[in-house]
């Protein structure tokens, strides 16, 4: 298995040039270290494979969300056509 880094939210200070930067640096490493990001920037998020998120709608409850990147793109490529 490929080394990972755990990075917390360490894109929130970043300009969006600089956030476009720093997920091409991942998405050109992808295959020789997995990331796990913390992060509430789109452009991060956008460089994902999958996405994982926690809400809570209502108080005291929360849920859990899975998102994967690739079967998103599938359904809405066929979706559409």
């Amino acid at each position: 298995a490929p080394p990972f880094c755990f990075l917390d939210e360490v894109d929130t200070a970043l300009d969006d040039i600089n956030v476009d930067r720093f997920a091409d640096y991942m998405r050109r490493s992808d295959f020789s270290t997995q990331f796990i990001c913390v992060t509430h920037r789109r452009g991060t998020m956008e460089a994902a494979d999958m996405l994982y998120g926690v809400t809570m709608q209502e108080k005291g409850v929360t849920k859990l969300l899975e998102l994967n990147v690739a079967e998103l793109e599938k359904a809405l490529l066929t979706k559409g056509a």
